[in-house]
């Protein structure tokens, strides 16, 4: 069985990491079980819609893929109700409770969905096929970067003008994160030896594209030192607490004595 000294590193554990290794340690060492929070449920449905409309060829309509996301939105919030059922203790984003926010998020990710639909019908995105010919959606890839094992999955690839590849990571949320993009590029690149000089968001909140962030001058090196980083501290068992303003959107501030 592997331990967290040995699992391959991830975006998200490295960016956890960084920002408080405390929460990580509680986490993903000592498997505190953290409070449920809709917003997650939004995004992993929202995901999920999509994909299966970008793997249909667009061709399902609209209505089939918000009953996509709905379907598999209430699936999740239930089982979550199932595991703590007072919404007083959900995690919720701004001024509402967190059963306001588990129906506040049901309708704006329906909205969400078919917007995008809409959007990627009309812009056409054209989606990178692999060479196994598959199309480049919530494409898995497991690499070495700065000597460490770095998984993950990239939620689409978009063919540019000069065959050069650009990666896309479709948010609900409003967190965006460039190291994310940049890990992906090298991943790419690694993996398929097909340049990523450009990526982006697509913003669900917006029903469009974020600015277009330049990656051509993103090495391997330079990803892989913040990897190199923190699987180095993992390793130390080395967990400092960086108690700060997100605490409060911390799903294991409950276990946690540094919280502010």
């Amino acid at each position: 069985m592997s331990t967290i000294e040995t699992q391959p590193r991830s975006v998200s554990q490295t960016q956890q990491y960084e920002d408080c290794a405390w929460r990580f340690y509680l986490q993903r060492v000592e498997r505190v079980v953290p409070r449920p929070a809709a917003w997650g449920h939004h995004g992993t449905a929202f995901h999920s819609a999509a994909e299966d409309f970008e793997l249909s060829g667009r061709t399902m309509g609209a209505e089939e893929v918000v009953q996509r996301f709905s379907d598999l939105y209430s699936d999740l919030v239930n089982k979550s109700l199932d595991q703590e059922p007072d919404t007083g203790r959900w995690l919720s984003a701004g001024r509402v409770s967190g059963g306001e926010d588990i129906e506040r998020r049901y309708v704006l990710g329906q909205e969400q969905t078919a917007r995008y639909v809409e959007w990627a019908k009309e812009a056409g995105p054209d989606i990178w096929l692999t060479p196994a010919n598959k199309p480049a959606v919530e494409l898995y890839f497991m690499v070495e970067i700065g000597g460490v094992s770095v998984r993950g999955y990239i939620d689409q690839l978009t063919v540019e003008p000069d065959d050069s590849l650009r990666v896309r990571d479709l948010k609900t949320g409003t967190m965006k994160s460039r190291f994310q993009l940049e890990t992906y590029k090298v991943a790419v690149e690694k993996s398929f030896n097909v340049p990523v000089n450009k990526g982006d968001w697509y913003l669900a909140k917006n029903g469009g594209l974020s600015r277009t962030v330049k990656l051509d001058q993103v090495t391997d090196e330079q990803v892989g030192d913040r990897f190199a980083a923190m699987d180095a501290g993992v390793k130390r068992g080395d967990f400092p607490a960086r108690p700060d303003f997100h605490c409060r959107f911390c799903d294991v501030s409950h276990a946690c004595s540094f919280k502010q």
